[in-house]
């Protein structure tokens, strides 16, 4: 994997250069020339590249002058307006849609149903066609895409973006995903198909999140609880994923209370089947209250109905029990609780047995808290994501020698 942050040696590239101005850790020429150790020619000339691509812009003067002496330097900058962003997140019943600056600001959206048990071929069929509404109305055109992101609610092998045994994504598993959205975007806008990557939508969720409130954090996990649970684990500043994916899959943790509880997956004793929101909407229905879903269980609790308060907190404490152990494998400065259950009642539920069970040097310094991002975070995860993936330094070397820069 590349250095985020750019090589800072004089091998440092026009793409490293471009990386060290974007995290915010080189911002003028002579800090380049200091970080990187290159000539004053040498910067001025990968930086023109970058200018006449125009990936960089001069902003107001820096303040405090340049760490080389003399007056006052120009401030570099990262120039977003050349290019945008396509990220979705997908549900179980349901979607969201949006067009993303490169700078992260939110251009267009558009939610609606959508069946995921439609298969892939259909539902990236309809993403298309709802991207080509959104760049209508953020006044876009196609060829300015410079890439797209999709959550999906199951493992994804991050390398091929393909799914891998989804337990809730019938005829899924396998499936080229990355090839279907491209063929959907040709179909519906009319360009060639930019960069698609794929990711786990918890994994998504857990990049947005620790990006936008959390950058300091070096070991952030988000755990989402809706219709099956799952956690993101960003270390470092980079997703977690382990060998093809599979990091993170908590809601197939075995947890003793839930040994008749049969899971999606085919196994018995799941936490997902034990404390996710299908299993909760499957125990409010047996009990005349009718819910199919995570979301349904979500709104049960919005409106305070007791039951399901009180199934949202003996949820938590299954979780937090489980949690338990990841906070000590992982020792993490902040524990995110999102999702549909992400109430009051599974708080207090997780909260409950975390502290009871982990050990009191691994939630010293921890936080527990709750979305800033809310439904938006895979969405601004996703865009996020291919942001880093297009800039990265080796990439941009690409496409400067494909532009003939």
């Amino acid at each position: 994997m590349s250095n985020p942050a750019g090589k800072t040696g004089p091998r440092a590239g026009a793409g490293d250069l471009l990386a060290l101005v974007r995290s915010g850790r080189a911002t003028t020429r002579g800090a380049l020339q200091q970080a990187t150790g290159l000539s004053r020619a040498t910067v001025g000339h990968r930086l023109d590249r970058l200018f006449r691509a125009g990936w960089l812009r001069e902003g107001p003067g820096a303040s405090g002058g340049s760490p080389l002496g003399g007056r006052p330097s120009v401030r570099l900058e990262f120039d977003g307006s050349h290019g945008l962003v396509l990220a979705a997140d997908l549900e179980t019943r349901h979607a969201r849609a949006a067009v993303l600056s490169l700078g992260g600001e939110l251009l267009a959206e558009h939610t609606g149903p959508l069946d995921i048990t439609a298969g892939p071929g259909p539902v990236l069929d309809i993403l298309g066609r709802w991207f080509a509404v959104l760049l209508d109305q953020a006044d876009a055109t196609a060829d300015a895409v410079c890439g797209m992101g999709l959550a999906v609610p199951g493992p994804v092998d991050h390398a091929t973006g393909r799914v891998v045994q989804p337990p809730i994504m019938p005829g899924w598993d396998g499936a080229p995903l990355p090839g279907l959205l491209g063929d959907a975007f040709r179909r519906h806008c009319g360009a060639p198909p930019p960069p698609v990557l794929i990711d786990n939508d918890a994994n998504l969720m857990a990049y947005g999140e620790q990006r936008h409130a959390h950058r300091d954090c070096a070991a952030f996990v988000l755990v989402k609880a809706s219709t099956g649970i799952g956690a993101g684990i960003v270390v470092d500043g980079g997703v977690l994923r382990g060998v093809d994916g599979g990091a993170g899959d908590i809601g197939h943790i075995r947890v003793p209370a839930g040994e008749d509880a049969r899971c999606a997956c085919g196994a018995h004793g799941c936490l997902a089947a034990l404390a996710g929101g299908r299993a909760l909407a499957a125990r409010l229905t047996a009990a005349g209250v009718p819910a199919a879903s995570g979301s349904d269980v979500r709104d049960l609790l919005a409106a305070g109905h007791p039951e399901a308060s009180r199934l949202a907190r003996q949820a938590g404490r299954h979780v937090g029990e489980v949690l338990a152990t990841v906070v000590s494998l992982l020792n993490p400065g902040v524990l995110m609780i999102a999702g549909d259950l992400a109430g009051t009642a599974f708080l207090t539920g997780v909260r409950e047995l975390l502290y009871e069970r982990a050990l009191p040097r691994s939630t010293a310094h921890l936080e527990v808290v709750t979305s800033r991002l809310g439904e938006r975070a895979a969405v601004f995860g996703a865009g996020a994501l291919v942001v880093e993936h297009v800039f990265a330094p080796e990439r941009v070397e690409e496409r400067l020698a494909a532009l003939a820069l």
